[in-house]
This record gives structure tokens, sequence and C-alpha cells, in this order.
């Protein structure tokens, strides 16, 4: 697996981040899936990410990414100047997911949840893993 975000499919924020990324994502280089899906869950299972980690996860070839980590990385291949972003990879890791674990502890009560995972669009479908 290459390029592959897994997302939580129930959180209204992370739904919102997904459509961001594929707005600015004009190569297409990500794909995605809910990590309540089943190649989701074995996307987890064969990186041995804990259950109750809750991020973002990014793949990129036989590497996991979590966390701010993550989040930076995929703002890296976006358009525009997302890209800028990237460079705060440089501020340690313990300080930047402080800010990412607020929140993430606080998406569903600030964002609200979802009953079940989105339905992406026809032309979009080819970008989510089954």
């Amino acid at each position: 697996m290459n390029n592959v975000i897994l997302f939580d499919g129930e959180c209204n924020f992370c739904d919102h981040s997904v459509q961001f990324i594929i707005k600015r994502d004009k190569k297409a280089i990500y794909k995605f899936a809910s990590i309540q899906s089943d190649i989701g869950q074995k996307i987890l299972k064969n990186f041995n990410v804990p259950e109750n980690i809750d991020s973002l996860i990014l793949v990129e070839g036989n590497k996991c990414y979590f966390k701010s980590s993550a989040a930076l990385r995929i703002c890296k291949n976006l358009k525009g100047g997302w890209k800028l972003l990237y460079c705060f990879l440089s501020i340690p890791k313990l300080v930047r997911d402080y800010f990412y674990d607020i929140i993430a502890k606080n998406r569903y009560k600030w964002f609200g949840k979802k009953d079940a995972c989105m339905l992406p669009s026809p032309e979009m479908r080819n970008r989510f893993l089954k």
C-alpha cells in the first residue's frame, strides 16, 4: 500500500478533511479508507497500529505515520500554499501532537458525528479502497 489515508468515517471533521485533501490533490496521489472499513482494519493490523490511536493515519510505502506527522506529510503533496505547512515537521513531535490531540479529543463535540461513513460520488469512488 502506498499513499493511503485512513480516517474516522463517523467524524464530520474527518470527512471534511478528506474532501479538502481530494480537492487539492490534483494528481490523485492519495487513496482513502475509513478506519472502520474492512480494508482499514486490515491496514491497521498489518502496521500493528495501537487500537487506541486517535488519529488520521498515512501509509507511505512501508511506513505508517500518525497525528501531526501524517497531516503535515499529506500537506506536502497538496496544491497551493498548503505545501508550506510541511516545514512544521521541524517542530518537535511532542509539541505538534499536543495541539493535534486537542482537536482529536474534541472533534465530535465541535464538529459532530455521523451514523455511518460518507458515500463518495461516482467520480471519486475509485479513490476509496474497499
